[in-house]
């Protein structure tokens, strides 16, 4: 149950309850939450299963001398220290059941971290463009993709929303007659009586926070807010904010017209942009901004920063087009900060010429729920549009529904917004983000090859670094453990000894090696890859576990284990590839800032056909050069499993 299938499990959609300006999206025949009582809980792996994980992918990375040192100090964790503070997160766990034991070291690690949000934490997901191009008009796109956004809300909220389920047998599972028994299955068995048709239900515990939600900035450790009571949406066009209802007092939504009624006059409005543009801030160290929040706070602008927080989410219209790709990529990770708020839990941003996509703050959630949201969002305002090119706004008065905010500032607030301003230029300056398609195959050939697709690109990327520094790094690739109660993540660690031996043999030692001899490498990479991803969706991977116990003798005020000191435990943690991976009918590209000054963040997607790569980098790395890199592994990979010589 591998987590690019966890992630691309969002159930199809059965249809609406009426025409076009639905509250819902569908009403689900199993109510949204109905597995979520039942859910497994994560296990806390054997600690000696996570040594030996550990040790395992440190080998490639460490010479023998360096792997000695840290095996006897991992061995001495593992007899000692490890065991006694293992033992009491074990006795902790039990006594949390409602929970998993990662929820609440992981919330810490995001809301204690201090650097900004901005490249550092939150990604993008790009839509694709609706099929229809008279629909990409920015108008027309913002009104039905804020529509759906609004049904999909509604829908989750009345419990009509499908349950998240991962189908591995959909003939079986994914039936009317299946979801008429289960619905009458107590919630509290209910897991089991779909694990039995071999369909795997996901948390979606966090989805609650997707709609009117907030990071707040506080000195040593930012909160999340969620006000869902409020009724408005938060809109940005040209640094200046926006409020308008979209929920009357009924609980229905503003007809379509309206919507876009309210969406042309802010388009229509050409108020100058403002001189002090407070988006900025949220670009800033989080110590920095709960400074001057608080500033701004005590200046009185609480009313409208609380319109801000508890806005049902932000839309960011930016007046100009997209170029390419890479400005694409540009626009959604970062854009110019004047006309971005990234501290709340999602802002859908569209340009000029309606191409779309989502930023999202990652402490409240993972991709699942961002993904799932992105899907349903993209069929109903494509497949159901609430409006079309020919549909005329509302006679209604704006000028009296929208609401422009104002801020008042003082001295020290405009000095932070210029020198936030200031950091943020310097920061996107230092940003390349480069991308390829390979177009010589993907997905189908290689399962016609019996080679995990995943796999392959990890090896590519593996091969790409060392032909480019001649050098074996921390990698890190990301995992659902949505199968689990309150699941988060789990760490796939691709660089092995499997990928380290076939990326030197590719790479140095061609002459030496049959045809034959380099595909039977491929192959014991996919083996040995297929297993760790199968551990790590099941949450037997050892990240998680060893940062838990970390994270534990840290609260009860011990001293730092040796073991955390080893440097190479500092290193495995210094995540130089980092990679993330989607597929989804609805998402083109996404992507992420590097994670690590010295670092790759590797966007990338396998599809039947061909394979699309998205790398960031800061100046200390070659973007463009990584990237050549692994189209000449892809290239060689594919030939070798088509059978054919490959020269150096």
């Amino acid at each position: 149950m591998a987590a690019r299938q966890l992630l691309r499990a969002a159930p199809g959609r059965r249809g609406y309850s009426g025409a076009g300006a639905a509250e819902f999206l569908h009403r689900s025949i199993v109510p949204t939450m109905h597995y979520q009582k039942s859910l497994p809980r994560l296990p806390v792996p054997k600690l000696e299963d996570t040594i030996k994980r550990y040790l395992n992918a440190q080998k490639p990375l460490l010479n023998d001398e360096q792997f000695r040192k840290t095996e006897e100090l991992a061995h001495a964790f593992e007899k000692g220290i490890g065991r006694e503070l293992h033992e009491q997160l074990v006795a902790q766990d039990n006594q949390n059941k409602h929970t998993s034991y990662i929820t609440g070291p992981w919330f810490d690690m995001y809301l204690k971290a201090r650097e900004p949000l901005l490249l550092n934490f939150n990604p993008f997901m790009s839509f694709n463009p609706d099929p229809k191009p008279e629909y990409n008009d920015q108008l027309i796109r913002a009104t039905n993709m804020t529509v759906s956004a609004i049904r999909f809300m509604k829908t989750f909220r009345a419990g009509y929303l499908e349950p998240e389920v991962f189908h591995l047998n959909p003939k079986k599972s994914d039936t009317e007659i299946f979801k008429k028994i289960i619905r009458f299955v107590p919630s509290s068995v209910s897991w089991f009586g779909a694990y039995m048709v071999n369909a795997y239900p996901l948390d979606m515990s966090q989805y609650f926070r997707l709609f009117n939600s907030t990071r707040i900035p506080k000195l040593n450790k930012d909160e999340l807010y969620t006000g869902e009571k409020a009724k408005h949406l938060l809109v940005l066009r040209n640094g200046n904010f926006y409020v308008f209802d979209v929920i009357d007092r009924d609980g229905n939504m503003l007809k379509p017209s309206e919507i876009q009624a309210h969406l042309k006059y802010i388009l229509s409005d050409n108020s100058p942009a403002p001189a002090f543009p407070l988006g900025y801030l949220t670009s800033e160290n989080r110590d920095t901004w709960a400074l001057l929040r608080k500033n701004l706070l005590e200046n009185g602008n609480e009313e409208a920063l609380q319109k801000v927080d508890s806005a049902m989410f932000c839309l960011s219209l930016d007046d100009f087009p997209i170029k390419d790709l890479v400005h694409l990529s540009h626009t959604m990770l970062h854009g110019d900060g004047a006309n971005r708020w990234y501290d709340k839990s999602f802002s859908l941003i569209i340009t000029k010429d309606g191409t779309a996509g989502i930023n999202f703050e990652h402490a409240w959630g993972d991709g699942v729920a961002v993904l799932r949201f992105q899907n349903e969002v993209f069929k109903d305002s494509t497949m159901t549009p609430a409006i079309s090119p020919q549909s005329q706004p509302a006679l209604v008065d704006s000028s009296r529904a929208v609401q422009k905010l104002d801020f008042k500032l003082n001295d020290a607030l405009k000095a932070g917004i210029t020198k936030a301003k200031q950091t943020f230029d310097a920061t996107v300056e230092s940003l390349s983000l480069n991308m390829i398609q390979f177009q010589e195959g993907g997905k189908e050939l290689l399962k016609q090859k019996k080679v995990s697709p995943d796999a392959v690109a990890q090896l590519a990327f593996q091969m790409a670094f060392l032909r480019q520094y001649d050098q074996t790094v921390a990698t890190y690739e990301s995992c659902s453990t949505a199968a689990f109660k309150h699941g988060r993540t789990e760490t796939i660690r691709p660089a092995s000894v499997h990928t380290k031996k076939c990326s030197e043999a590719f790479v140095k030692g061609l002459s030496k090696h049959s045809t034959e001899e380099l595909q039977n490498l491929i192959m014991e990479c996919s083996k040995y890859h297929g297993r760790l991803t199968k551990e790590a969706a099941m949450g037997q991977g050892f990240d998680r576990h060893l940062f838990s116990l970390r994270y534990l003798a840290l609260s009860k005020g011990l001293p730092l284990p040796q073991f955390y000191q080893d440097q190479a435990y500092v290193r495995l943690n210094h995540n130089i590839i980092s990679t993330s991976t989607l597929v989804s009918p609805a998402v083109q590209l996404g992507g992420f800032g590097p994670t690590v000054a010295d670092g790759f963040g590797v966007g990338y997607q396998v599809q039947d056909d061909w394979i699309g790569c998205n790398v960031s980098s800061y100046p200390t790395r070659n973007g463009k050069e990584y990237l050549q890199c692994i189209h000449k592994s892809l290239e060689d990979i594919f030939n070798v499993l088509k059978g054919k010589k490959i020269g150096s």
